[in-house]
């Protein structure tokens, strides 16, 4: 098994190589033609890169915000509630403390 795999590789460098020959004889440009297109591409491809960067940063940076934004009004949600039950539960027991007259 070990003996086909290394055949298969072997036979996939060699037409990785052909093909590498191939694409430079048929080339429609010159040597220096296309290393400048190719430099004008790889730049191309940083500034995209760099702004999609920037957008996810402020997309994350707006997420964190509105989840920050959540847990507050959350956490206010919670405080009111639990000072809701306090004071009822007071009130209730003041109201059970109190002598009722028949």
């Amino acid at each position: 098994m070990s003996d086909r795999d290394g055949t298969s590789l072997g036979w996939f460098l060699a037409g990785l190589g052909f093909g590498a020959v191939v694409g430079i004889l048929y080339a429609p440009r010159s040597g220096s033609e296309t290393r400048d297109a190719l430099r004008s591409k790889a730049e191309e491809s940083r500034e995209y890169m760099r702004s999609r960067a920037r957008q996810a940063r402020e997309q994350a940076t707006e997420w964190v915000d509105r989840g920050k934004d959540v847990l507050s009004q959350q956490k206010e949600q919670f405080r009111a509630a639990y000072e809701a039950g306090r004071q009822a539960y007071q009130e209730a027991t003041t109201a059970d403390a109190t002598p009722k007259n028949l």
